[in-house]
């Protein structure tokens, strides 16, 4: 098994120690000849959405990385991540993968000070840590997408198909539970 992760600008470094830990090889995105590699998955990391969208485009990535997300290739997708694959973006009318049949609110909990820690339930895990970083959170779901994690009345995961996508960093934290649930979700793919 192999996973990309988006590597243009963001956390990718702190996704890539995570799969590293759990034994998981990984490859990096940076130019579009890198769409080429083999992989199994693809991790969108948490970073400024404007600015990955935008170097997606300039390097001539969006469309394909679109394409593969819309073919049910296995998707993480953490903060910056979720904007990019979100169908809608309730305070912003830039558009990016709208893969996700979710409504996202940017920077919902403020800017750089808003930023917080706290432990959570999820779906099928249990308690684990969440960070928050200039997070946005998801205001509404479509129809088949299920929710797995609520901080307060908010919705901060989410899972559709196989995009898992969540407004927190878990890279940022010891527990190593969310990566491998996107590993068992891409072990899934891999055998249909």
């Amino acid at each position: 098994m192999v996973i990309a992760v988006l590597a243009v600008q963001g956390a990718f470094a702190e996704h890539e120690k995570m799969l590293g830990r759990l034994g998981i090889s990984f490859v990096e995105l940076r130019k579009k000849e890198d769409l080429l590699q083999k992989y199994d998955g693809i991790v969108l990391p948490g970073g400024e959405s404007t600015v990955q969208g935008k170097l997606l485009k300039e390097l001539d990535m969006f469309d394909t990385l679109k394409q593969q997300i819309q073919d049910g290739m296995p998707v993480l997708a953490t903060c910056a991540g979720l904007i990019l694959l979100a169908e809608s973006i309730e305070n912003d009318d830039r558009e990016y993968f709208k893969t996700l049949p979710v409504t996202v609110k940017r920077n919902a909990y403020g800017r750089q000070l808003g930023s917080f820690y706290v432990e959570q339930e999820f779906k099928g895990i249990g308690v684990i840590p969440m960070t928050f970083i200039r997070a946005p959170y998801i205001e509404s779901v479509s129809e088949g997408v299920e929710i797995l994690a609520k901080e307060k009345e908010h919705i901060v995961a989410v899972r559709y198909e196989n995009q898992l996508a969540m407004s927190f960093h878990p890279e940022l934290d010891e527990d190593e539970q969310i990566h491998k649930y996107f590993v068992e979700i891409v072990q899934e793919y891999s055998i249909k």
